[in-house]
C-alpha cells in the first residue's frame, strides 16, 4: 500500500509539473529560438511578426540601421529566394526590469558567419514577448583586431568622413 502510495505521489508531482506555466525567461528563450527557427526555415511572416511595429534591427555592417520596415524591405528577397540565415543560440544571458514589462538580452550565435553576438531590448504586449530592438555583431578574436582594421580600413575611413562632417 504504501508502494502504491508512493507511486502516486510521484505521478501526481510529475504530471503537475506539465502544467505549470512557462517562465517568463522561458517565453523569452521560445520566442528566441522560433525567431531564429523563422530565419533558417525562410518563414517571413514568423520571422516579422515577432518584431513590435516600431522595432529597430541593427545588422553587422554600420551602415545597417533599420527599421521594421526597411529591415523587411532588405529581407524579403532573401527570403523569396528560399534562403535566408541560420542562427543558432549557444549562450544567452537574459535580464528583466522590475514591472517584468521589459527584458534585454545577449547571446551568442553560431551563424554562417562563425560566431556572431546578438543583443536586444524586448516588451511585453499583450502576454507575448516582442523584440524592440536588436543588435547583431560578427566577433573577432583579439589577437586579430589588427588585420580586421586592415580590411575595414579603406571602406570606414570613407565612412568616418561622412558622418563626421
Amino acid at each position: 500500500m504504501k508502494k502504491y502510495i508512493l507511486l502516486l505521489l510521484v505521478i501526481t508531482a510529475c504530471s503537475s509539473k506539465k502544467d505549470l506555466p512557462k517562465t517568463e525567461e522561458q517565453m523569452i528563450v521560445n520566442m528566441l529560438n522560433d525567431w531564429h527557427k523563422a530565419a533558417a526555415d525562410v518563414n517571413f511572416n514568423a520571422y516579422f511578426e515577432v518584431l513590435t511595429d516600431d522595432a529597430i534591427y541593427i545588422g553587422t555592417d554600420a551602415t545597417e540601421n533599420w527599421s521594421k520596415k526597411e529591415f523587411a524591405a532588405f529581407a524579403k528577397p532573401y527570403f523569396d529566394k528560399g534562403k535566408a540565415w541560420s542562427f543558432t543560440a549557444m549562450k544567452r544571458h537574459i535580464y528583466f526590469s522590475e514591472d517584468k514589462k521589459t527584458a534585454w538580452f545577449d547571446e551568442l550565435l553560431n551563424t554562417q558567419m562563425k560566431i556572431c553576438r546578438g543583443s536586444g531590448v524586448l516588451v511585453k504586449i499583450n502576454g507575448a514577448w516582442k523584440i524592440k530592438h536588436y543588435v547583431l555583431s560578427m566577433t573577432i578574436p583579439n589577437d586579430n583586431t589588427d588585420e580586421v582594421v586592415k580590411i575595414k580600413s579603406p571602406i570606414e575611413t570613407n565612412l568616418i568622413n561622412l558622418l563626421t562632417k
